[in-house]
């Protein structure tokens, strides 16, 4: 089976699984990180284990997994939409077709740190937000779009007591505080120390439901508190809270072997991506095999013009058509062509065998079966031969009569026919004629009858033939 589906494979199939695959590929660049990459990956082993057991014939097992896996795909569109929208928002082309995300702009990590330790040191309370992969405008509300480039004193100057949007959060992306006055939502988690206020709450409550980093600066403490995932830890050296950012924002210094990991990572998705459309590709045909018979007529061509056709064994072929469901469910009669090339025949008979190369089929089609396969031709050469015309009597006359005389106009036709026919005939009948009937001398019309029926009446020549004839009564 593998050996015929390979016979088969065209250009456009290559291009095909080409052109998914780096689909495929593109979509784990962009989405790598992201729940939404871990789901999809989820419903693609789903949609593989359908696959296994269509294959082995499961079929409840194949129908629930089938309704999962759509119902699935719903769900991610629906859930994770903000995300997905925020990983396609591309500034330009090059960035969603080819481009690799790392060349991200950076957030300037030691001027948000001097800034933090120096609002703890003088007590004056911030709240700042670094999001990661997921989007965070539906978690957030309130928010004042800013769009600043960072600065010690910007910072210093959001979170300064009597500025009206103090008390909420800013948020940092790349090198811009792109909102201020944000409100968080408010964690109700019980084992937060009591002495924590509505700044840490809201810290926790937005880093333990996405993958946002958030830094609060206690103004009764005086101390600043990093909030991951559900960890919320005081963090007392700025060394320290220099690496957690560069972390977070993706401009940690990478070593030699995390960047080599990261090439390896990136070679295996893309061989990945490959090996799971082939199998997708294969799949098809494989899973999803029918086939339908055709009853084709040959189509003969290139035939030398001095030659025409005088016989063929079979003028239709019943093809057998393998493929996809949905492929033979679409094919027509017209989209298949079965052509043979007579252009080496000879004069005489010929014997052909009907092959693929001989057939045209739709994409995604492949041919199982001929029938018959073998189609003999004979080919000669049209000429034309003046041959006498004799009446070709039936029956018999009454006994008291006698047939005495018979003239025929034209007593010679043209015939128009194949010379390896026509050597071998010397003579053409008219159709029969019953004596039975004949009574008296009379005068009567008839057609010829050629045979064989390939023969024909040469043009200007009549196609009938008038018989006079005399009858006498017999001598006693």
């Amino acid at each position: 089976m593998n050996e015929l589906l390979l016979s088969n494979i065209r250009w456009q199939d290559v291009v095909d699984v080409t052109l998914n695959s780096y689909i495929l590929f593109r979509l784990y660049v962009l989405f790598r990180g992201t729940t939404t990459l871990r789901v999809v990956v989820v419903i693609a082993f789903l949609w593989f284990f359908q696959r296994i057991a269509a294959y082995l014939g499961l079929i409840i097992t194949s129908w629930a997994v089938q309704g999962v896996t759509a119902v699935a795909a719903i769900i991610i569109i629906v859930i994770f939409r903000n995300e997905i929208r925020s990983v396609l928002q591309a500034k330009n082309l090059k960035a969603l077709l080819w481009g690799f995300p790392h060349g991200t702009i950076k957030t300037p990590v030691e001027i948000v740190v001097e800034s933090v330790y120096e609002m703890a040191r003088k007590r004056t309370g911030a709240l700042i937000v670094f999001p990661a992969k997921e989007d965070l405008k539906e978690l957030v509300q309130n928010g004042i779009a800013w769009r600043g480039r960072i600065s010690k004193e910007m910072i210093m100057s959001i979170f300064w007591p009597d500025n009206p949007v103090h008390d909420g959060a800013a948020i940092i992306q790349g090198d811009q505080i792109t909102d201020v006055g944000v409100i968080l939502p408010l964690s109700n988690r019980k084992d937060i120390p009591f002495y924590y206020g509505t700044r840490h709450r809201a810290a926790t409550g937005l880093a333990e439901i996405t993958d946002a980093l958030v830094i609060v600066v206690s103004e009764e403490r005086g101390n600043v508190v990093v909030a991951k995932g559900s960890s919320i830890r005081v963090i007392n050296r700025k060394e320290e809270l220099t690496t957690i950012l560069q972390e977070q924002v993706g401009v940690a210094t990478k070593g030699a072997d995390q960047t080599r990991n990261e090439k390896i990572k990136t070679g295996v998705a893309a061989v990945v991506s490959v090996l799971f459309i082939v199998g997708v590709w294969f799949s098809f045909p494989r899973g999803l095999e029918s086939m339908i018979t055709l009853e084709i007529p040959i189509e003969y061509m290139n035939r030398d013009p001095k030659t025409e056709i005088l016989d063929t064994s079979v003028n239709v072929v019943n093809l057998n058509i393998g493929g996809s469901g949905t492929i033979i469910k679409t094919i027509r009669p017209d989209q298949v062509n079965v052509k043979l090339d007579l252009n080496k025949a000879l004069i005489g008979r010929n014997t052909y065998t009907i092959t693929k190369e001989n057939i045209k089929l739709p994409p995604g089609a492949f041919l199982k079966g001929v029938n018959p396969s073998v189609v003999e031709v004979t080919l000669d050469v049209p000429i034309t031969k003046e041959l006498p015309v004799q009446v070709d009597w039936t029956g018999k006359l009454p006994e008291s009569l006698i047939l005495s005389e018979v003239k025929l106009y034209p007593e010679k036709l043209l015939i128009e026919g194949g010379s390896y026919m026509l050597k071998d005939i010397s003579t053409i009948y008219t159709e029969k004629v019953l004596l039975d009937n004949i009574s008296e001398s009379g005068k009567i019309s008839v057609k010829l009858a050629l045979d064989p029926a390939l023969l024909k009446i040469a043009l200007g020549s009549k196609d009938r033939i008038s018989i006079e004839y005399v009858v006498k009564k017999r001598l006693q």
